[in-house]
């Protein structure tokens, strides 16, 4: 049976169903302004033609969806640590995953977007990822033999502009919806749904943590010092705010997904959850901005032992979500 933004069966319901957001009852309220920009089938599948084409890179090369795989969440693939750009370009930092966007404020590891019909643009000018300026990407479209047409039949309009661009290709990012794994039908009163040792494992994790990674969304959208550089190479939030208590600070990514989505952390530094695990509780040291909920007083906070980590890598892989990994609407498609 397929599952559709909630819909058990795509035969069950209209077709327009799938291409319409729908918040999931047990999530809070959505931040992205959908008033200018509601989503539709027309802008929903033009932005899905957006995401996954090449020709919007200098050199032909690299799509969105290069770096952003919809079978590990739109993240990138475990090949690929630091993402690879135009001419095999080695990025500084690990990829992202795409889920859930349209309950966020800022985007990327260091926030330095405040809002989603924005981020796309970094991406395309980035001089190690798609290396063409925004203008240029524009122009490409607007030469091109099909986007017109497509963009007057989904906006009504008759020239291609930059900010439908960018609406379309939200369109497409706002769907990005990961809410009916097996720990969602647990919280929404299916109590079969997780077994022992993932019941044990979600107790330990609310007590461990989910101070930074706060249930639905599995992150409460903060910028966190968790000690995973041994040397701050990276300054993370500070290159956004430029306040020196924000080095080496980082966007507390969420959990959801967390199984398909390795390497973690942002330099891609820990390849399984037994190490990112390890390393809360033994691999932690104290330096500048380390959050005091992951280091005081000389040690780290968490203390697990073998069994316990067990347990909580249990409840973590309750959080993948099959339906929105392989749901088809998210498939490369010109249709």
């Amino acid at each position: 049976m397929m599952v559709i933004n909630g819909c058990e069966s795509v035969a069950e319901h209209p077709i327009v169903d799938a291409y319409k957001f729908e918040k999931p009852a047990h999530f809070p309220e959505p931040t992205y302004t959908f008033r200018n920009n509601q989503v539709n089938e027309k802008g929903f599948k033009l932005g899905r033609r957006l995401f996954n084409d090449p020709s919007l890179s200098r050199d032909g090369s690299i799509s969105c969806s290069s770096c952003h795989v919809q079978s590990h969440a739109f993240a990138d693939i475990m090949l690929h640590p630091f993402s690879f750009g135009v001419e095999d370009r080695e990025g500084k930092r690990n990829a992202p995953p795409l889920f859930n966007l349209a309950f966020q404020k800022e985007f990327f590891w260091d926030g330095g977007v405040t809002h989603l019909d924005f981020a796309p643009i970094l991406a395309f000018e980035s001089e190690i990822e798609m290396d063409l300026s925004f203008e240029e990407v524009v122009a490409r479209i607007s030469r091109s033999a099909d986007y017109p047409a497509l963009f007057k039949d989904a906006f009504g309009i008759e020239e291609v502009t930059g900010p439908y661009v960018l609406h379309a290709l939200s369109q497409f990012m706002l769907m990005m919806l990961s809410a009916d794994s097996k720990y969602d039908r647990y919280v929404q009163g299916d109590h079969q749904a997780l077994n022992s040792l993932e019941l044990k494992g979600l107790e330990l994790f609310r007590q461990h943590c989910e101070s930074c990674h706060q249930e639905p969304l599995f992150t409460d959208l903060s910028y966190r010092n968790n000690g995973v550089q041994r040397n701050i190479t990276d300054l993370g939030r500070e290159t956004v705010t430029e306040v020196p208590q924000d080095r080496a600070k980082f966007k507390v990514p969420s959990l959801r997904n967390i199984e398909v989505t390795s390497p973690y952390m942002h330099n891609a530094r820990f390849e399984t959850l037994q190490q990112v695990l390890d390393h809360y509780t033994e691999g932690v040291a104290e330096q500048v901005s380390i959050d005091p909920k992951v280091f005081a007083s000389g040690k780290p906070v968490i203390s697990l032992n073998a069994e316990e980590k067990e347990q909580i890598i249990a409840f973590l892989k309750t959080l993948t979500d099959p339906g929105f990994l392989t749901n088809p609407i998210f498939f490369n498609s010109n249709d």
